[in-house]
This record gives C-alpha cells, sequence and structure tokens, in this order.
C-alpha cells in the first residue's frame, strides 16, 4: 500500500508482460473525477448555441488494487452495494466481448442484453445501482477483451456527489472506472514523481480514458453528448458547441455555493418543452437562444480577464451574466418555484445565482466572489437549509481525472477508505 511518495515507476507495465501481477498484486492506486456543472448555455445548446461546462470540485474517488483470489469485487458504498464474481465465472461472457485490436467501440445490443442476463436485470430497468454494475462489466470485460487479461480486482467508489442531480456523477464513475481499468492493464501509465501529492497523464493516454468513459456514458445514457465525462477527463471548463468540445486554456476556480433543491425533474420533458415553446413563438424565442449564446461567449471572454486582471469590475459582469441568464431560463419555461426560491434567498444576501442543468427543480449555482464576507455566505446557506435544500461550498474549474497520494486527500476521503480497509480485514 502506498502512503508516502510514488515510488511507481518500475510499476508500468503491460499484461503478459513478465512479473505483471507480482508488481500489481501489493500496490493500490486511487484515482479522482470531478463533476460539472453548466455555467451558461443550458437548452441554448440543444438548438446550436454555445454552451459553458465546468469541472465542479465535488469529485468521485475509486480504489483499485489487484488481488489473489480469483474474483472481482465491486463495492458502492454510495448506493448500498457490494458484488463480487469468480473472474472464470466472467469468462463465460467471452463470446459476447471477443478479443478486439481496435480502439473502443459502441456497446452493441447484443453485449447489453448479455450483461443484464448475467447480472439478472430486467430489460427494462433503469436503476441507478443496475445501471452502474452494468456500466463497470462493461469496461471491465471490453477493456480485458482488448488487453487479452481479465484480472482478479478490487474496486471500491466513494463518491461526494449526488445522483440524478445533473452534476455528471454517473460521468465521474465512467471516467474513474475508465482510467482505473486501463492502468491496471499497464494500457496507461503512473503518471507521477516522487512526493507528489496527485498527478495527470498525458494528453494521448487522457484521450485513450475519455474515449472508454464515453462508452460507459452509453450504458448509463443511451445517447450521451460526451461533454459530461470530457469535463470529468480534462476539469477546468470546455466549450461545447455543435457537437464539438474545445477546452478552454488557463481556467480561474470561480467559488460557488452549489445548492441541490432535491425537486426531481425530467430532463428529456423539460427539452421537449422548450422546443416546442420555439416552433411556436420562434420569433419570440429564437433571441432569447441568441441572447444566451452571447452571453456564454461573453462569459469565455471574462474568464480569460480573470486570468490576466482578476478585478472586482470582472466579478461584476459575471454575477449580472448570472442574473440575465436566469431570467431568459424562466421565459424558457425551465424554471420553478423551488429555483426562484434558491435565487431569492441568495439575492437577500447580495449573492447571484442560476439555475444550472436541465432546470425545472434540480440544483442551483451561486457565485461567490474573493471577498465576501464568510458570514453572508453562512447565513444563506443556513436560509437555503431551512428551505429544505442541500448546499455544499465548493468551486468550480477543478482539474479532471487525477492519480492520488492516499496521504494527500482530505482526511474525510482517507477515513472513507479506511472503514472499508478495516471491514476487509
Amino acid at each position: 500500500m502506498v502512503r508516502k511518495g510514488w515510488n511507481l515507476g518500475s510499476l508500468v507495465c503491460r499484461v503478459g508482460s513478465p512479473g505483471f501481477y507480482l508488481k500489481m498484486l501489493a500496490q493500490e492506486s486511487i484515482v479522482s473525477s470531478p463533476g460539472k456543472v453548466i455555467l451558461h448555455g443550458e437548452h441554448a445548446v440543444v438548438h446550436g448555441k454555445v454552451a459553458l461546462a465546468v469541472g465542479l470540485n465535488l469529485r468521485t474517488f475509486l480504489r483499485i488494487r489487484c488481488s489473489k483470489h480469483g474474483k472481482v469485487l465491486l463495492n458502492l458504498p454510495n448506493l448500498g452495494t457490494c458484488l463480487n464474481w469468480e473472474v472464470a465465472t466472467l469468462q463465460t461472457l467471452k463470446t459476447a466481448f471477443p478479443a478486439d485490436s481496435d480502439g473502443p467501440k459502441s456497446p452493441s445490443p447484443e453485449q447489453i442484453a448479455a450483461l443484464k442476463v448475467f447480472v439478472g436485470i430486467a430489460s427494462e430497468s433503469a436503476d441507478t445501482e443496475n445501471l452502474a454494475v452494468l456500466a463497470f462489466l462493461y469496461l471491465y470485460l471490453s477493456i480485458g477483451a482488448k488487453y487479452r487479461a481479465l484480472p482478479s480486482l478490487e474496486i471500491i467508489v466513494w463518491s461526494e456527489l449526488p445522483t440524478g442531480a445533473g452534476l455528471g456523477s454517473s460521468a465521474a464513475y465512467n471516467v474513474s472506472m475508465a482510467a482505473a481499468l486501463l492502468m491496471a492493464h499497464g494500457a496507461v501509465g503512473f503518471p507521477a514523481q516522487e512526493e507528489a501529492e496527485s498527478a495527470r497523464w498525458t494528453a494521448e493516454e487522457l484521450n485513450l480514458i475519455n474515449t472508454w468513459a464515453f462508452q460507459g456514458e452509453k450504458i448509463i445514457h443511451g445517447n450521451p453528448s460526451g461533454v459530461d465525462n470530457a469535463v470529468g477527463t480534462w476539469g477546468g471548463a470546455l466549450r461545447y458547441h455543435a457537437g464539438k468540445i474545445t477546452s478552454l486554456e488557463r481556467v480561474p476556480k470561480l467559488r460557488i455555493l452549489l445548492t441541490n433543491t432535491k425537486v426531481p425533474r425530467s430532463t428529456k420533458l423539460l427539452v421537449a418543452g422548450v422546443k416546442d415553446k420555439v416552433l411556436k413563438f420562434p420569433n419570440i424565442l429564437n433571441p432569447v437562444l441568441s441572447s444566451i449564446d452571447a452571453i456564454s461567449q461573453e462569459c469565455e471572454r471574462v474568464l480569460k480577464e480573470v486570468n490576466q486582471n482578476p478585478s472586482a469590475d470582472c466579478y461584476t459582469v459575471l454575477e449580472e451574466l448570472f442574473d440575465i441568464n436566469q431570467h431568459h431560463l424562466n421565459v424558457l419555461g425551465v424554471g420553478h418555484p423551488s429555483l426562484d426560491r434558491l435565487c431569492q434567498v441568495t439575492a437577500s444576501h447580495g449573492l447571484h445565482s442560476k439555475l444550472t442543468g436541465a432546470g425545472g427543480g434540480g440544483c442551483g449555482i451561486t457565485l461567490l466572489r474573493p471577498d465576501v464576507d464568510p458570514a453572508v455566505v453562512e447565513a444563506a446557506k443556513q436560509q437555503l437549509k431551512a428551505c429544505g435544500y442541500e448546499c455544499w461550498e465548493t468551486h468550480i474549474g477543478a482539474p479532471g481525472i487525477s492519480l492520488h497520494v492516499f496521504s494527500a486527500l482530505r482526511e474525510e476521503v482517507q477515513k472513507v477508505f479506511q472503514t472499508f480497509e478495516k471491514a476487509e480485514l
């Protein structure tokens, strides 16, 4: 078990190379991937406009280690799930996952059907726990087929991200899983230097991680845009426009208050509702969509300026953009009384908020200027909690998938893994 420094240079090797398992058996690795929020461009992006997605510093952490017991253990404590399979039993699925020298491919209906039968999941099930298990098995078997080995592994995944809140929890899960499995196979290396607390992979390796994570996202979402897993992989901020994803350079880490109203909503129905309104009132709503597009582009410009000259004026503009966009989203019909209440509460404390994601409930974000009085933030948090909401003080522009030294993790995260370690002894 690694606790201090890395000393991992000698561990980079390929499956099948001499001593691969001997080098991996005693080693554990911890990776993490961020969630995401949409800063600007919700709904307008569906109509060909620009959206800005940013890494959220609430993360999913995954610990992986090879073992000698011939089993694969998957522990998902957030979902109350702990499963294990004999590697020999998983080998029976080889016909659905033949060895393939090509790159990652989309999961086929036959593969998904085979996995559902294997796990005993009803064909129409969309339960979060079942989808997480299916995504893991798909990645484990597909990557194993690619590198011609199914290793015995113990994997624990713990997340700070709530599920179903539009914060990219499934993408953080799939990115972390893809990185860990590729690392276990030696397909990506250990990108750390001695005494480094965390490290990132090369651009080529990140592309490979992202491509595999996207296939996992397809298991869960069917036809995802690829934005969430891209944010989970690269972090920072991404510009999404007409199917093209571009990373923004040197994105500032803006402090925010993230609030979950806990009001459930259907993204599919909300998107369809906006489409119907645009078709019904094109002369009225197309200008609104164009204005949201302009907000995204102005925000992109201001973010660059914050890096060069973080003046108070920059934060004032960012606050104004929040206010304008929130009004536009209400015009599109994706607001909700819970989100109105969130904006009213924070405004009463001089703070500026907007919904993030599909709207209709879900989450909102509040911009926190660098000079904001902590007492003001705390008062707003207490008032929001009194409304039944859940709040986190965090920041956006967080780094993407990272490999960590255990001792450098926050105490809370260390305790989580130490708890499971004691339970396994």
